[in-house]
C-alpha cells in the first residue's frame, strides 16, 4: 500500500529549535503544578478529615476533564491555540497552589476540577503548535515536549514538599508566581503565527481514521498501558512489599522517571529517521523481558534493570504523539485531543485490573502477567497504517 503524503507548507519545514524549546520549557513549568496533588493528598486528607474514598474522587475530578480533550482541540483548531497555551500555567498553577486554603470538601472539589480543565486546555493544542514548529522532524519536537512534562512530573512532588515544609499548606500558594511568570514568557516569546491560521480539515473526513489508525492505536495504548502503570503506579508499593523502605522506593521510582525523560528525548528523533512504527516495534519487543528481568534479578542489577525499563517503556510518548499529528495534519489539535482522552481512559481502567489482579493474585504475580501482555501490542503495531512520507531538513 502506498504511503500518505501529506504536503508541508515551506514556512513550516524547518525545525524551530527555540519555539519547540519555549514550549516544551512551558510543557515543564506546567507540569510541575500539575502533579502537586499526589504528595499534598495526606495532609489535604488530614486537614478535611476525608476518606480514603473522598480522597479518591479528588484524583478522579483531576481526570474527569480529560474527556473534554477532542472538543478544546477541535476548537483550538478553528481559533487561536496560543492563547490557551499562554495562560493554562499561570491558571493551573493558581489553582493547584491555592489547595490549602479550601475548608470544605466541595469547594476543594471544585478548584481541582478546574485545575483539571485547565491541564486540558495546555496539552490539547500545546503538540499541535510543537508539530508546526517541528516541520518535518515532528518526532524530535514531541520528544523535546514529553521530556519537559516527564520532568515536571518528576520534579513536581519535591516543590509541593519543599514549599509545605517552608509556608505549611496554607501558604503554599506563594509558589504560583512561577506559573505567572511562565505565563508572560510565553505570551512574549509565542507569538501568533501564520500557521495557526490554516485551513482546517472536514470532521467527515476524519472518520476513516477510526478503523484504520484509531482502533489499532486503542490497542496499542490499552496493552502497553499494564506494564507503564505496573512500574508507575504500583512500583513504590511493590518495593514496600520487598522489604525497601519509603525513601528506597521513591528513590526507584524516580530513576524510573528519570530514565523515562531521556528515552522520551530521544525515541521522538529516531522515529523520524527510523519510522514510528519500527521505533515502537523494539520498545514492545525489549520491555516485557526487561520488566521480567527487573521482577527476578539480583539485587545488585535492579538499578541498571531499572534505567533500561524506564529508557524504553517510558518513552513511547512522543511517537504517539507524532503518529497523531502524522495523520491528522489539518486537525493536529483534535487529533492530539483523541489521543489523550483515549489514553486518559485507558489508564484508569488498567490501573483499576492491576490493582484487582494484585489483589486476587498477588502484585509480582500481577507485575509478570503485566509483561506478557504487553507483547499483544506487537499485532496491534503491525496493523497501524502506512506512515506518511518525511523529507528531512
Amino acid at each position: 500500500m502506498q504511503a500518505e503524503t501529506h504536503p508541508i507548507p515551506s514556512q513550516e519545514k524547518k525545525f524551530q529549535g527555540d519555539q519547540v524549546f519555549i514550549i516544551a520549557s512551558g510543557h515543564f513549568i506546567h507540569d510541575v503544578y500539575s502533579a502537586f496533588l499526589a504528595p499534598l493528598l495526606p495532609l489535604i486528607r488530614e486537614r478535611l478529615a476525608l476518606s480514603l474514598t473522598m480522597a479518591g474522587t479528588l484524583t478522579a475530578m483531576m481526570q474527569l476533564p480529560a474527556l473534554l480533550n477532542p472538543v478544546v482541540g477541535h476548537y483550538a483548531d478553528k481559533f487561536k491555540p496560543r492563547y490557551l497555551v499562554v495562560f493554562a500555567p499561570a491558571v493551573t498553577a493558581t489553582l493547584m497552589s491555592i489547595m490549602g486554603l479550601p475548608t470544605s470538601y466541595p469547594l476543594l472539589a471544585l478548584i481541582i476540577l478546574l485545575a483539571g480543565i485547565s491541564v486540558v486546555t495546555f496539552h490539547a493544542p500545546a503538540p499541535a503548535m510543537v508539530a508546526r514548529a517541528s516541520g518535518s522532524r515532528i518526532g524530535k519536537g514531541m520528544g523535546w515536549f514529553m521530556a519537559g512534562g516527564e520532568l515536571g512530573r518528576t520534579v513536581g512532588p519535591l516543590v509541593a514538599v519543599w514549599a509545605v515544609s517552608f509556608w505549611g499548606l496554607e501558604g503554599i500558594y506563594r509558589v504560583a508566581v512561577i506559573g505567572w511568570l511562565t505565563t508572560i514568557v510565553l505570551f512574549l516569546r509565542l507569538p501568533e503565527s501564520k500557521a495557526e491560521k490554516r485551513s482546517l480539515g472536514s470532521l467527515e473526513s476524519l472518520k476513516p481514521k477510526l478503523l484504520t489508525l484509531i482502533l489499532p492505536l486503542a490497542f496499542i495504548i490499552f496493552f502497553r498501558m499494564f506494564l507503564a502503570v505496573s512500574m508507575t503506579t504500583y512500583l513504590p508499593t511493590y518495593m514496600d512489599m520487598k522489604g525497601a523502605s519509603l525513601w528506597m522506593a521513591g528513590g526507584f521510582l524516580a530513576i524510573l522517571e528519570f530514565a523515562g525523560v531521556l528515552g522520551a528525548l530521544l525515541s521522538g528523533s529516531l522515529s523520524d529517521r527510523l519510522g514510528r512504527k519500527s521505533i515502537l516495534l523494539g520498545v514492545a519487543i525489549l520491555s516485557s523481558p526487561l520488566m521480567l528481568g527487573f521482577i527476578y534479578a539480583p539485587q545488585w542489577l535492579l538499578i541498571p534493570l531499572l534505567l533500561l525499563l524506564g529508557f524504553f517503556s517510558l518513552s513511547t510518548g512522543p511517537i504517539f504523539l507524532a503518529i497523531m499529528q502524522d495523520h491528522f495534519p489539518q486537525n493536529r489539535a483534535l487529533g492530539n485531543g483523541v489521543y489523550l482522552t483515549l489514553n486518559s481512559l485507558l489508564r484508569s481502567s488498567v490501573m483499576v485490573l492491576v490493582g484487582m489482579a494484585g489483589d486476587a493474585f498477588g502484585l509480582q504475580n500481577a507485575f509478570v502477567g503485566s509483561a506478557f501482555l504487553a507483547l499483544l501490542t506487537i499485532p496491534a503495531i503491525l496493523w497501524l497504517p502506512a506512515e506518511p512520507q518525511r523529507k528531512l531538513t
